[in-house]
């Protein structure tokens, strides 16, 4: 693969129960994942972005809980290191800033985490919806909190249609 196969970017718009998105990609991997209000560009699909449809459709109807799209990261070693412990936090589950700084051996940097979880360029597919405060309150969410709560309760909501 050349460097223009790597640099070129596809774009489409993927019609979720949380608002219209507008999926990036290049050949490699899922690049962004964005809320927008209005289609404002030209539909160039390839490859991962109809995988990352169909498994944002599995998601949403309750079918996948783990997604296994390649993404490449545009960020700090901190904030990559905060999304990939956002990665691991269970489907259904909610987990505070604090713990995710503890977890990446930054304990005191949760206000940190929180600004990475703001940068993240990658939602639902990285779920920085399952972060919350750590007195179990629902804080900042780039999409909004409305949006928050829905992710959240909809994938309560499947767990316990499915009795776990």
């Amino acid at each position: 693969m050349n460097y223009k196969d790597i640099t070129k970017v596809f774009t489409c718009y993927y019609e979720s129960p949380i608002g219209l998105l507008l999926l990036e990609a290049n050949n490699l991997a899922l690049i962004s994942i964005s809320f927008t209000q209005e289609k404002n560009c030209n539909e160039r699909m390839n490859g991962f972005l109809r995988k990352t449809r169909l498994q944002l459709d599995e998601y949403f109807s309750g079918k996948r809980r783990v997604f296994n799209l390649p993404v490449i990261y545009n960020g700090t070693t901190f904030q990559v290191k905060v999304w990939e412990a956002l990665r691991e936090i269970d489907y259904g589950k909610t987990v505070s800033y604090k713990e995710i700084a503890e977890k990446i051996n930054h304990s005191k940097a949760y206000r940190a985490v929180g600004s990475a979880n703001n940068r993240n360029q990658l939602p639902i597919i990285i779920p920085c919806h399952r972060v919350i405060g750590s007195k179990g309150k629902l804080t900042g969410y780039a999409g909004g909190l409305w949006r928050k709560k829905w992710l959240l309760e909809h994938e309560k909501g499947i767990l316990e249609r499915k009795g776990l």
